[in-house]
């Protein structure tokens, strides 16, 4: 015989996500719950949402920007909250395991939200739809606040009670990070779990500021567990070789920083300077975002080579950093900003041109775009690790080869080693 229970712990897609992946769920299905009104829709349940609670009315009024839909709600009325509805075979998978598991993924003493998501759409609750279930998510419950106040935390807030209704959200957010795996799906767990005296503890190696610049990436915790600190890591972090240090970690690991920006969605990367952020970006980056924000830390809003990575700038002819790579010894020039290597000497050439030409780029590390601009047909190359602009390739080459004519400011040089 299967049974349901329905948890919310912030936006559904996240939680849907996290229960599905649990032997013996059989079903999890987004929706929306404990509210006083028939069949609502993602909008309805937005417009009646109340933040009075969160405090976020009272920021808004103190500087000017009143949000007079949160004020003129129907008082009455009880919204609903984003939940997910799980179907499970108790023969598989006990009740208690999935009820510590929705203690576990979220914090359930902030009231009306979790995290940066604010409202009570978002509310802790827990609905249960048999007496055992009731039980349990009592005891567990009263279990975990002890865990929690021994570690700083506040009251549980959770609504439980019993499921009056639960309606299913329209389609579009059923398996959403499955149709969109790059889609919102922040970790809001407190870190707090039972039985953590059984549980391996891993210490982390403390890190301090290296002095200059430098850049963080706070991880969770438990990095296995950040679906976007993974994703972070394969296309960023693994790749990077610039010259500037890249370091992750998680946050307990930090002494010494001077950092300002919350860190609740991981992962968090700062751009640092003696030890002080300058600059960050809380949640998920893509390649291209990281490597836009990347240019102004290290090049400079206002530079050229910043104007030319990003805004298809172009040299002068027989600039100054022409001069200076036109004769350099054997080595490679790479990306001025993600450190990959993009041309060789051995394939460099003296075109007469102003500007450094190659008959070839390092295989697999850049790439052609057209380029109808200024009325004119080119074959535009750029980077493939941070999609910077480089330059052109024509097929004036010698010997038949191609020339691709690429901008010095965009690069740096690093001689070969010996053999």
């Amino acid at each position: 015989m299967l049974l349901e229970i329905v948890f919310a712990a912030g936006c559904f897609w996240g939680v849907e996500k996290n229960f599905e992946k649990i032997e013996g769920v059989v079903e999890a299905t987004s929706g929306y719950a404990g509210g006083s009104y028939a069949n609502p829709s993602y909008d309805d349940v937005l417009k009646n949402r109340n933040l009075q609670s969160s405090g976020f009315v009272s920021f808004l009024e103190n500087i000017g920007l009143t949000d007079k839909s949160a004020l003129e709600i129907d008082k009455e009325l009880v919204n609903h909250t984003e939940v997910v509805k799980v179907t499970y075979n108790p023969a598989k998978v006990s009740t208690k395991t999935l009820i510590k598991n929705f203690w576990e993924i979220h914090d359930p003493t902030q009231v009306d939200g979790q995290g940066g998501d604010i409202g009570n759409n978002y509310r802790s609750a827990l609905y249960w739809t048999t007496k055992d279930q009731e039980a349990v998510a009592l005891s567990t419950g009263q279990k975990f606040q002890q865990l929690l106040t021994a570690k700083g935390y506040g009251k549980i807030v959770t609504e439980i009670k019993q499921l009056d209704k639960f309606w299913p959200a329209e389609d579009y957010h059923q398996n959403y990070l499955v149709k969109n795996p790059n889609g919102y799906c922040p970790n809001h767990a407190t870190g707090v779990k039972f039985d953590q005296a059984m549980q391996k503890q891993v210490v982390h190696e403390t890190v301090k500021p290296l002095g200059g610049l430098e850049i963080l990436v706070i991880e969770a915790e438990d990095k296995g567990s950040c679906l976007y600190c993974l994703q972070f890591e394969k296309e960023v972090t693994s790749k990077y070789k610039g010259s500037i240090p890249l370091r992750s970690a998680p946050m307990t690991a930090l002494q010494g920083f001077d950092l300002k920006t919350p860190t609740w969605a991981t992962p968090t990367i700062f751009f640092i300077k003696e030890g002080k952020e300058v600059w960050a970006q809380q949640g998920y980056m893509s390649p291209s975002e990281f490597y836009k924000a990347l240019g102004e830390f290290k090049l400079g809003k206002s530079s050229e080579a910043f104007d030319v990575a990003f805004n298809k700038g172009t040299d002068g002819r027989f600039c100054k950093q022409y001069d200076i790579f036109k004769n350099t010894p054997d080595g490679v020039f790479i990306d001025k900003l993600s450190g990959r290597a993009l041309f060789d000497t051995r394939d460099r050439f003296n075109s007469k041109s102003g500007w450094l030409s190659f008959t070839k780029p390092v295989a697999g590390e850049v790439y052609e775009k057209a380029d109808n601009s200024f009325g004119m047909t080119r074959t535009e190359i750029r980077s493939v690790s941070s999609d910077i602009h480089l330059g052109h390739v024509f097929s004036d080459g010698p010997n038949g080869k191609p020339r691709y004519c690429i901008n010095a400011t965009v690069l740096e040089f690093v001689p070969r080693k010996d053999n």
